[in-house]
């Protein structure tokens, strides 16, 4: 159980309530000992009748009347403690669920992109849902049946062994092997239950990508050859589910038997025991009781262990993930206005999974108000630069500043907060089109959300929806089209009112008045904000204060687009190009 230990912060949060769990059950399994005792007293009062001890059959019927008042009677109170103990501890169980899924949501959103490029999202939402369901079930029921079992055995075997020492030694006889095979079958249980977790995660992933890219599998009409490779993972899961189930199976039958070699001791000891005088009738009749009242808990000890494997191996899985340590921390935090001067000194990005260098000693300045453009071919190492700016990735040498100030000595929510950024990959929510503008500033009005969408020049699009801006999304916004898609982008990091403005691609799937339209737009916003323009379009960048031309990493131009196109290499040859195609 050395994974579980991390669980212990929550054992100890709800300590109160948990201790008054186990007080409660403690009270409750007193109060069920009552029923053998007095059904045990009832017998010997009418032994003792028949034996003509008692003078008088109304004292025996008034002894088996109060008898069966005081049984019904405490029947009803333990049975009432019972659900109190539930009511507590399962409780217990639900907000510790609770407070497990937010932790771990909390932690996934601190980890870098370089951790969900290496983890598949299928198995991230497995983790959070599927294996906390199973630690719920090691904090909830397995804690309650446990302290149940142990209360009701500690509190059963000390009366037991208190009225009849021998018989109760002869009755205990079968639990060390009951014990030993528990052991024994636990170890397997928690190896086949790693399997089963790690199965059920690698279904997950592939539901998850089949249904993200079902418009891909439908186009390639390979929904046939999807289902085949599903199927091929349900059959191995479907196996493994089975050998674990196969093992679980011994659990209950071998606690019945060992239960059902306790009951046929206690007859032939207790038995003999009567016959020679040393106990009463009512004795062995209590012994009986006392052996099927722990029947279910002996039981139950078999599917406790179960779930206490089970949630081994989940917790197991979890931690794995808990104790990765973002490799981007807050800085000590400097609460300075932030103006919107970037500095790049010999900045060299290489990424240690591949080993490929995508900066290599990048450097430059661009002034607060001004606009950069970059361009360059298609894995120059445009996007990395822009990903680096709010700290997405670190820089393996060099420096990034701003103001003058180096970027990890900022806290990275004021950092991030003076920054607007539309990726190259956009994404929008499974929510109504207002929303997904308000991410960029969740306290927006309606007017600055319909002004932010005015400068993106998606507002008519959206006025011609049937319920505008209140329009539900599908997942990554599939039923807008790719413009729109990258302008509704736009507009929720220009609703933010960003210092610096970070444009990754964005206007690629826009027309060409429309791109002109917006660029209109962002020359306005130049007087106080940084503007960085990513582009494969020198049409999206001509208007940049100044201009960098990317080619695997480097820069290998740098300059104004008047400057640029008299001066032969990339981007002059690249201007001629796409001059010659606007013409077509």
């Amino acid at each position: 159980m050395e994974e579980l230990k991390y669980l212990n912060k929550y054992f100890y949060k709800y300590q109160t309530k948990l201790l008054l769990g186990f007080i409660i059950t403690v009270i409750a399994r007193i109060f069920s000992l009552f029923a053998p005792r007095l059904i045990g007293n009832s017998l010997t009062a009418v032994e003792q009748y028949i034996q003509s001890d008692y003078t008088s059959k109304s004292e025996v019927q008034q002894i088996l009347l109060i008898n069966i008042l005081v049984i019904i009677g405490t029947t009803l109170i333990s049975g009432f403690l019972t659900f109190l103990m539930r009511q507590t501890i399962i409780n217990v169980s639900r907000y510790i669920e609770f407070d497990i899924k937010n932790e771990i949501f909390w932690h996934y959103q601190k980890l870098t992109q370089r951790f969900y490029k290496n983890n598949r999202t299928g198995d991230l939402m497995n983790r959070i849902s599927e294996d906390v369901g199973k630690v719920r079930m090691y904090v909830g029921p397995a804690f309650m049946y446990s302290t149940n079992t142990i209360a009701l055995f500690v509190i059963v075997i000390s009366y037991m062994i208190s009225i009849a020492p021998v018989l109760t030694l002869y009755t205990i006889l079968p639990l060390p092997l009951l014990s030993i095979i528990i052991y024994k079958i636990s170890k397997v249980i928690n190896k086949k239950s790693v399997a089963v977790q790690e199965m059920l995660s690698k279904m997950s992933s592939f539901a998850q990508e089949s249904f993200s890219g079902i418009s891909v599998i439908k186009s390639y009409n390979l929904q046939g050859k999807m289902n085949e490779n599903f199927n091929i993972l349900a059959t191995e899961s479907y196996h493994k589910n089975m050998a674990l189930v196969k093992v679980q199976a011994w659990f209950f039958p071998l606690m019945i038997l060992l239960i059902g070699f306790s009951n046929l001791i206690v007859i032939f000891v207790g038995g003999n025991q009567y016959i020679n005088g040393e106990i009463k009738i009512g004795v062995l009749a209590e012994f009986i009781i006392y052996v099927n009242m722990l029947t279910w808990p002996v039981a139950v000890v078999g599917w406790i262990t179960n779930i206490i494997q089970q949630a081994e191996a989940s917790q197991k899985r979890i931690n794995a993930f808990l104790i990765e340590q973002p490799e981007i921390n807050d800085g000590p935090g400097l609460k300075n206005l932030i103006k919107g001067d970037i500095s790049f000194e010999k900045v060299t990005l290489r990424y240690p999974e591949t080993e490929i260098v995508a900066l290599n000693k990048v450097s430059f300045k661009i002034k607060s108000g001004s606009t950069l453009g970059i361009i360059g071919n298609i894995g120059s190492g445009k996007s990395t630069l822009l990903d680096l700016i709010p700290r997405l990735y670190d820089p393996s040498q060099g420096k990034i500043l701003i103001d003058g100030i180096n970027i990890k000595d900022y806290k990275l929510e004021e950092l991030r907060s003076v920054m607007g950024f539309v990726p190259q990959n956009t994404f929008l929510f499974s929510e109504s089109i207002e929303d997904n503008i308000r991410f960029g500033d969740r306290n927006s009005s309606k007017e600055s959300i319909e002004k932010a969408t005015k400068k993106a020049a998606v507002h008519q699009n959206i006025s011609d929806f049937k319920e505008n801006y209140k329009t539900l999304l599908g997942e990554r916004g599939v039923t807008l089209s790719g413009g729109q898609i990258q302008r509704i982008s736009l507009a929720r990091a220009l609703v933010k009112n960003p210092k610096i403005l970070l444009l990754d691609d964005c206007l690629s799937a826009v027309d060409t008045d429309t791109e002109e339209e917006i660029l209109k737009h962002l020359k306005l916003l130049n007087e106080n904000k940084t503007i960085i323009i990513v582009s494969h379009r020198i049409s999206s960048i001509k208007h940049a204060n100044q201009i960098i031309v990317f080619k695997k990493g480097e820069i290998i131009q740098q300059g104004k687009h008047a400057e640029l196109i008299k001066t032969s290499g990339y981007y002059k040859e690249l201007f001629e190009k796409q001059k010659i195609d606007s013409k077509k």
